[in-house]
């Protein structure tokens, strides 16, 4: 289950997510490994809805059923028989369609009817009173905006005032990429089947989903023998990543970090992404600024190492460090411009972030000792795409930018998304919307730095860094809401996340 409020997952969520397509065309297979056929799936799924709806609103006794013209409505057939058998009034409404329907919604629809079930044109006036909306129009096969008569369909259900239980996917919502290019149900819950698709985690989907419940169908063990390409990871997967440290570490060990930035006027993202560093874990940090930055640096944080950014205060950090971040405040004038043409050269591992992910849409290079962290706007501009074109499919622009700047990617975003150039890719199902601030990605740029100092790989250092972030802000906003979040509030809650055997904040 997934509740957007603190963004906690049972553990029966998976942490494996497929293309729906896969599990479309995976389907047979799947059946023939129990012995079953693709109609008792269904009635495994239908039946899987009916308890959820049942033990989710105990009260409800007026149920409307929306079934499309496809499997996603023979589901809804199914949840419509076992309620009507179970005493409540149902009204079913069904799309109609000159195609036949597949095979296994066919029986569900003949099942429901021979119950004394009836079916009601969609055109009817929408039924009063009603407690409870049974989305089964679109499922996982819609890969555009929804035609007229589903479109209006949807709208009346989001006008109603009862809530709506998603089959599969709210419909409208596309399953491979979480992008709504149409009308799209607003479900308050989702139960989605066999696989988690990765529509339901990240672009829309925190709008419209809902808590999000899972369930196999009895696959389990047919699809652990698979290997997915997409990872979902939680607040509850820093324990994987984050071992408690040996008693006789010092300083040394955990990482000489450099973080180079904060033009006139923009001190803050340097502080922010330096303490961050020092709070996720970093041994030493060093912080190459302006010089009028040095006070107002030592004097909030007095932790951190502060020099004014030279050619050779730079030369001898770069030697210095094991890692190095660059970009926060760093500006795009020749000061900025000068700090990154040298920086570019190392060979340590680095994070490039905001500004100089600018710099580098204008003079793009490759390379595999790097993790960029863009925001959409700035993954439009390394793409030179607009914004619209990355969010219509995340999954597809963090490839695209893994493939022409190697390393590893962050996409940032609801749902930020973590790219390899081989095609993997790690969805973050952890944040808020308190995160939609400014300072968020210095914070981001300093954990992700941190962790590549203390021996995570580049990917590994990328999905935890996310995941400690996000989590961070989660516990800030279970504590005070998401309105008014501030990026220095994850300070002292990030030093409680990155240390998971000391607290259970990854396990509620």
């Amino acid at each position: 289950m997934t509740d957007h409020r603190r963004n906690n997952n049972r553990s029966s969520i998976p942490h494996s997510v497929w293309p729906a397509e896969w599990v479309r065309q995976a389907e047979q297979e799947a059946a023939d490994s129990l012995g079953i056929t693709l109609y008792e799936l269904m009635l495994r799924a239908g039946e899987a809805a009916f308890r959820l709806a049942r033990a989710s609103w105990p009260d409800a006794q007026r149920w409307l059923v929306l079934c499309g013209h496809g499997n996603n409505g023979g589901d809804g057939y199914v949840v419509a028989r076992l309620a009507k058998a179970d005493g409540i009034d149902v009204t079913l409404l069904a799309l109609e369609s000159d195609k036949p329907l597949p095979e296994e919604a066919a029986c569900a629809r003949d099942a429901w009817l021979n119950a004394g079930g009836e079916i009601h044109a969609a055109t009817m006036p929408w039924p009063q009173g009603v407690s409870l909306i049974i989305d089964g129009l679109a499922g996982t096969g819609l890969a555009s905006a929804p035609r007229q008569s589903l479109s209006a369909l949807i709208e009346k259900a989001n006008a109603d005032p009862a809530p709506v239980l998603a089959l599969d996917i709210p419909s409208g919502l596309l399953a491979e990429t979480g992008a709504t290019p149409g009308s799209v149900i607003v479900a308050q819950q989702t139960v989605t089947f066999i696989a988690l698709k990765p529509g339901l985690l990240t672009g829309k989907a925190r709008d419209v989903v809902g808590e999000l419940h899972f369930n196999a169908l009895g696959l389990e063990s047919w699809l652990a023998e698979k290997t997915a390409a997409i990872h979902r990871y939680d607040a509850a997967s820093l324990a994987h990543w984050l071992k408690p440290r040996r008693a006789t570490s010092h300083k040394g060990d955990n990482g000489r970090l450099l973080v180079i930035g904060g033009d006139h006027g923009t001190a803050g993202a340097i502080r922010l992404a330096g303490e961050a560093a020092l709070r996720a874990g970093a041994g030493l940090v060093r912080v190459l600024t302006r010089l009028e930055n040095s006070a107002a640096l030592l004097t909030a944080r007095p932790e951190l190492m502060v020099q004014e950014l030279t050619d050779e205060s730079l030369t001898t950090g770069l030697d210095w460090a094991d890692v190095v971040v660059i970009g926060p405040g760093l500006g795009q004038e020749k000061w900025g411009k000068r700090a990154l043409q040298k920086t570019e050269n190392s060979q340590k591992p680095m994070l490039w972030d905001a500004d100089a992910l600018n710099l580098l849409a204008f003079n793009p290079d490759k390379r595999q000792n790097r993790v960029i962290t863009p925001h959409p706007g700035e993954a439009a501009r390394l793409l030179n795409c607009d914004v619209a074109q990355i969010e219509s499919d995340r999954l597809l622009a963090a490839r695209r930018l893994a493939k022409r700047y190697g390393g590893v990617v962050v996409l940032k975003g609801a749902g930020t998304l973590v790219a390899e150039e081989n095609g993997d890719i790690a969805i973050i199902d952890a944040g808020n919307p308190g995160m939609a601030t400014g300072g968020m990605g210095d914070v981001l740029s300093g954990i992700i730095g941190a962790l590549l100092g203390q021996k995570l790989n580049l990917l590994d250092a990328a999905c935890a860094g996310c995941v400690a972030h996000a989590a961070a802000a989660d516990v800030v906003a279970s504590r005070n809401g998401v309105r008014g979040m501030l990026a220095s509030d994850l300070f002292s809650s990030l030093q409680l996340v990155v240390n998971p055997e000391m607290n259970d904040v990854n396990h509620d």
